[in-house]
């Protein structure tokens, strides 16, 4: 443990596209999470992640507060989330995690993405073998101990700690427990009173791949025009 972490995923967008991206994604997180647990954040862990996602990335506490109540709305749409595997050119893997309220077209766009760029959209499994699901905890590293820290979360499925950069940037310590020890490391965190700035779950890649610099720019071109689909979530690859 204590590694810095390399980036499995890859944003090529600009300053406020990206912004717009991330209120968007958050948005759906809420909406999600309103619609499973409700809309009272103490009562509703999923919810208390997306609005620590939303104020990870400035989203304005009222721009928070009306998604809540929309998600409340008969009207509002519902979301599926789906993920797809498939393949970029020159052999990377990629996971594209999506939240759609539309499974027809969300699967077309992203077929689309994965021809045009000379890839191929794979079936259910044929990619995520490859990678390991992971829970992940983004703290404000001011302050913290991470020796310490490091043996305070082991007994909450603590997997890895290090150093890194947050979708912002931003320093953090980046805290991983498997997927399935997800609500015992929230819980863990939350009870030692340790402030997460972000959460949520991230596909790592077993094994990376090196490509040329020219083989790189293709895959990472598909990349982020995957990104820019409004009903993506995230991405993840393993080109190194």
């Amino acid at each position: 443990m204590g590694r810095m972490f390399e980036v499995r995923k890859s944003s090529m967008f600009a300053r406020y596209d990206r912004m717009a991206k991330q209120f968007s994604r958050v948005g759906k997180e809420i909406v999600i999470a309103v619609k499973a647990g409700g809309p009272d954040a103490e009562n509703n862990p999923a919810l208390r992640r997306a609005i620590q996602n939303g104020r990870a990335v400035n989203m304005p506490k009222d721009k928070i507060e009306q998604a809540i109540k929309r998600a409340m709305g008969k009207d509002t749409s519902s979301y599926d989330e789906v993920m797809f595997e498939g393949y970029a050119p020159h052999g990377i893997a990629m996971i594209v995690e999506t939240a759609t309220d539309n499974n027809q077209r969300t699967v077309a766009n992203v077929r689309a993405i994965f021809n045009k760029g000379k890839g191929s959209l794979g079936t259910t499994g044929s990619v995520s073998f490859q990678f390991t699901k992971y829970a992940v905890f983004n703290l404000n590293p001011e302050g913290i101990d991470e020796e310490e820290l490091e043996l305070e979360l082991i007994d909450f499925g603590l997997e890895e700690l290090g150093r890194g950069k947050d979708d912002n940037d931003e320093d953090v310590i980046i805290v991983r427990a498997s997927f399935t020890e997800f609500g015992t490391m929230q819980k863990g965190l939350e009870d030692k009173g340790i402030a997460v700035k972000s959460s949520g779950s991230e596909w790592v890649a077993n094994n990376l791949l090196e490509l040329g610099d020219a083989e790189a720019e293709e895959v990472l071109k598909v990349v982020a025009k995957m990104e820019e689909d409004e009903d993506v979530q995230k991405v993840f690859h393993n080109l190194a």
